[in-house]
């Protein structure tokens, strides 16, 4: 039994990679580092089938250098020992940890004494971010390289290759141009995925004159999107939603949006939503913020596919809706003034007042006087977190009112606003 043709297509050494030039081109920190003979530890980060791990053995082998492969997920502490001890044999050794985001903080701090004394050079792959997933203490010892995703062009050579060679394909059966510029559109930047898909069609359609366009397309219809909920990406894309929005740009909060949608994370798609409409279109049209929390109840009723009915209208009209962020700054800079500056609530605005005569006390039979009353100490009487931006026609009303109430001034002395002088 063969293994994987992805397995077998791996590059040997760094001349072999396709793509990622920034990392393995002339002149970059890789190539310099094979040329002086000089490894470093390194963490890749980037893209599930990007070249991560593979780049990793490709260095080492340029290198000349001994190097053990585990992965985070499967590997134990007594795995981890025995990698330690082959490295004190074969000095020097590159040890590969795949999934390194995996290890716990445990396993984590088991290499850092390795790493520091040089029994080991490690190389890290993961995708997610490494600023997040991996403690500082890995992270100041390695170098952090970007893997970044294949362009079409790169997945179109790196299919050719698999197809004409003798480890691969051996050049049977015919493939089109077209078909390897779907697979290429399909696999998202994923050589793993796109020689998957190539492997599959060699075999389903191993009898046929040449594997076209349709018969790609018949085997995998739907793009390779990252969207995984624990993946980058994911995250990425809901960041990527929320800024689109904000920007305006409707036609890329729908691309978003879509994503989201094929991926079927409702629940993500409504928190950033909800949190999008309150956050930057707000008092600017507090009706769209309204019509957005029906269409996720709607949405949430119908289910998918239906969903994405209600969901692109409330995108739509975010999108293209009046946006103020007037009311979420304005919170944002009463957290931070409350944090520094905790002061005593006023005698006559707490809850049960003691020995307060009974013209200092709060007018609850008084709505006449309420916008006249002062509600922050002297010192802090004038504080202003509410700035208006004068979005809408409802902010504006809103600002107008806010003006008015600060021209007509606040007092502290109940006692004297009581008897209306």
């Amino acid at each position: 039994m063969r293994e994987p043709l992805a397995f077998r297509m791996r590059p040997k050494t760094l001349d072999e990679v396709i793509g990622q030039t920034h990392l393995v081109g002339e002149g970059s920190f890789l190539r310099k580092s094979v040329e002086k003979k000089t490894p470093f530890s390194m963490i890749f980060f980037g893209p599930p089938g990007t070249g991560k791990t593979t780049i990793g053995e490709a260095y080492a082998r340029s290198l000349g250098i001994h190097f053990v492969s585990l992965n985070a997920v499967t590997c134990s502490k007594k795995d981890m020992e025995g990698a330690v001890e082959e490295a004190k044999i074969w000095r020097p050794t590159i040890l590969i940890m795949d999934e390194v985001h995996r290890l716990d903080k445990a396993k984590q701090d088991f290499l850092l004494p390795y790493v520091e004394n040089g029994t080991f050079f490690l190389i890290g792959a993961t995708t997610t971010n490494p600023y997040i997933s991996l403690n500082r203490a890995i992270r100041s010892r390695c170098r952090l390289l970007e893997v970044k995703p294949l362009s079409e062009e790169d997945i179109v050579t790196g299919l050719i290759r698999a197809h004409d060679s003798s480890s691969g394909l051996n050049g049977t059966p015919k493939v089109s141009e077209k078909a390897y510029s779907t697979i290429a559109r399909l696999s998202g930047g994923d050589m793993r995925f796109a020689l998957n898909i190539l492997e599959v069609a060699s075999v389903a359609f191993d009898n046929a004159d040449e594997v076209d366009e349709a018969m790609i397309s018949s085997i995998e219809a739907v793009p390779n999107l990252a969207m995984d909920k624990d993946e980058e990406e994911h995250y990425d894309s809901v960041s990527a939603l929320q800024k689109s929005i904000r920007g305006c740009d409707v036609d890329a909060a729908l691309y978003y949006l879509a994503r989201l949608c094929i991926a079927g994370d409702l629940d993500s798609i409504k928190r950033r939503l909800l949190v999008t409409a309150y956050e930057d279109i707000g008092l600017g049209n507090p009706n769209a913020v309204m019509r957005t929390q029906l269409a996720i109840a709607a949405a949430e009723q119908v289910g998918f596919p239906e969903a994405v009915i209600p969901l692109g209208d409330a995108v739509v009209d975010l999108c293209l809706s009046p946006h103020s962020k007037a009311g979420c700054l304005a919170i944002q800079e009463a957290m931070a003034f409350a944090a520094k500056k905790p002061f005593l609530v006023q005698d006559y605005l707490k809850l049960t007042p003691v020995n307060m005569k009974e013209a200092d006390k709060y007018p609850y039979d008084r709505p006449d006087l309420w916008e006249k009353i002062q509600y922050l100490p002297d010192e802090w009487k004038d504080t202003q977190f509410f700035k208006s931006w004068n979005s809408s026609t409802y902010e504006k009303a809103l600002t107008e009112n806010y003006n008015r109430m600060k021209a007509n001034g606040r007092s502290s002395d109940l006692a004297k606003l009581k008897k209306g002088k």
